[in-house]
């Protein structure tokens, strides 16, 4: 028995493909279970009996390819669909905020048949078939691709107060104020949640949809919404702003739930009327009036104004602006390869967010960030060079990485603000904290001592071996986005939607901005780093200049 083990060794490390063919056309003809029985008993044998004998040379081969036959008779392995190569929140936030909020309930009911579904704060309505055009749930939507739960995405929508959540893809939250889709056949919603063994979370186009009852809390935010500011009446009003309705004992939260329910993202209070819409061309939110102008009290609340015939009260629902958030990867593969370049700390992921959302094309990246990709950046999986993506994220500053790239659009940001960024981003994440112990320790005088020369010696390096540099400095990008992203844009070789535009205007925070409410009380920089630091930017602003580029914005300082 020994010998006759040896010689099939040995074949086996001769051809050993040839070995696992005819072990393949075994298990399909029908010896499979005798097989797998004989490798449990041999490796069980290994462990503790002595007719194998313990870690000889039979019982390990013999355990070994037991094991990968069993392995091999598992489920198989769901990858992610194949929309996912093409189109498009751990979250990419599509008009939503990170995070597990679970103030709201004690427990929420996790995918279950209806007899079963009344549990918690919410009841499971069915499988509900969706499209990627027309979706059965339009309002806020985030992805979360490695925790995703069946209570984080209820949880979610329940604090932004809406009615329904649905799950799909096993990774995907929607939610909305009704459903616009037919009813599915149960067995669709068959995808296990991403962070939830044993629970399903929708399918392949096919959502698991619940009711919300919704707390008292989340019913009075039902109605919240952000003020944008008094505006002059546009000249076609019923082109700019197609819905128009009179609302008895008009009120901000009634205009605002009228245009909730119809789901769009801007309520106008217009004297007697209670207007909706979208930001257009003709109603562009760019020019804002003294809010003198809006004031008139409203019929049911006096304590609040509602616009008057010439002059509109603006509020943002949190209806989503759905037209901005379609992505994909280049139909052509292109033969320019832009980097998208900046120093950590600058604002690059901000940046990428905002051209995805204006072009509709994915970017890539120099780097693979896991937590990025699972936020909903799906060109960072793709190789920099794969020519698929729209730009490439990189922080190099080498020459010979800056001139792998054909044209740049270089980031520059007021070092203060970026070496700040950075050093949480080290410590806290993307959108997370450094420690008080970081901060007061010797991590942040080492961090300062070793990037701040780096945030000079990066812009130097793309302004003297960048081929073809669009600088954007992160300060204007904010004062002054649209303005600033139509330019990047058109630098980016694609033709300008300026609805487009005005629908990143609308969510342009995306998911990856800190709250500010940890900001430090004192100032960290010393006077010893301030000195170097300016010492910096005056290098800095001296390169900008004597390309004929306009110098550092003035709130970097000094000159």
């Amino acid at each position: 028995m020994a010998r006759t083990l040896l010689r099939l060794r040995r074949y086996v490390r001769r051809r050993p493909l040839r070995f696992l063919s005819f072990v393949l056309l075994y298990l399909t003809a029908g010896g499979s279970l005798v097989f797998l029985r004989a490798g449990e008993t041999a490796s069980g044998a290994q462990g503790s009996g002595p007719e194998v004998g313990r870690g000889g040379p039979e019982g390990r081969g013999l355990g070994l390819i037991s094991r990968v036959f069993r392995e091999g008779r598992q489920p198989p392995r769901r990858y992610n669909p194949p929309w996912l190569k093409q189109d498009s929140q751990d979250l990419s936030v599509r008009g939503g905020r990170d995070g597990d909020h679970t103030g709201g309930w004690s427990r929420a009911l996790k995918g279950r048949s209806m007899k079963d579904s009344e549990e918690g704060r919410a009841t499971y309505l069915g499988c509900y078939a969706d499209n990627t055009h027309k979706r059965a749930l339009r309002g806020a939507s985030f992805f979360d691709y490695k925790k995703m739960t069946v209570f984080r995405c209820q949880d979610n929508c329940a604090e932004r107060g809406y009615l329904y959540a649905g799950l799909e893809f096993g990774a995907e939250c929607y939610c909305g104020h009704k459903i616009q889709a037919v009813n599915a056949s149960e067995g669709d919603c068959n995808m296990e949640c991403k962070g939830e063994r044993g629970k399903n979370c929708g399918g392949a186009n096919r959502l698991s949809i619940y009711r919300l009852e919704l707390s008292q809390d989340s019913a009075r935010r039902y109605g919240s919404a952000v003020f944008k500011g008094c505006f002059k009446k546009p000249e076609n009003v019923t082109l700019a702003l197609p819905i128009a309705a009179a609302i008895l004992n008009m009120s901000v939260d009634k205009c605002v739930d009228l245009c909730t329910e119809k789901e769009f993202p801007l309520a106008i209070l217009a004297g007697p009327l209670c207007r909706c819409g979208f930001p257009t061309a003709q109603f562009s939110l760019h020019e804002r009036e003294d809010e003198e102008m809006c004031q008139r009290c409203c019929p049911g609340d006096e304590a609040e104004n509602c616009g008057t015939d010439d002059y509109f009260l603006v509020y943002q629902t949190q209806v989503q602006d759905k037209r901005c958030m379609d992505r994909h990867f280049l139909l052509s593969r292109t033969k320019r390869l832009t980097a998208l370049a900046s120093f950590p700390g600058a604002g690059n992921t901000w940046a990428r967010h905002l051209i995805e959302l204006a072009t509709g094309i994915y970017t890539g990246s120099y780097y693979f960030d896991g937590s990025l990709y699972n936020k909903g950046f799906k060109g960072e999986r793709d190789h920099w060079r794969s020519a698929r993506t729209i730009c490439i994220k990189t922080h190099e500053s080498g020459r010979k990485e800056i001139e792998a790239f054909d044209a740049a659009v270089l980031i520059i940001r007021n070092p203060y603000k970026a070496l700040m960024a950075e050093f949480n981003r080290k410590y806290g994440g993307h959108v997370g904290f450094a420690s008080q112990t970081h901060w007061k320790g010797k991590d942040w005088p080492e961090f300062v001592r070793n990037y701040a020369p780096w945030w000079a010696s990066h812009t130097l390096d793309w302004l003297r071996y960048g081929k073809n540099v669009h600088v954007v400095h992160f300060e204007d990008l904010k004062r002054e986005l649209f303005g600033q992203l139509k330019k990047m844009v058109v630098f980016l070789d694609q033709g300008v939607s300026e609805d487009r535009l005005l629908c990143v205007e609308g969510q342009k925070d995306g998911n990856f901005k800190r709250s500010g409410l940890r900001k430090l009380e004192y100032d960290p920089y010393s006077p010893e780093m301030r000195a170097t630091i300016d010492d910096l930017i005056r290098v800095v602003d001296k390169a900008l200049r004597e390309r004929r580029l306009p110098g550092v914005p003035e709130e970097y300082s000094p000159r």
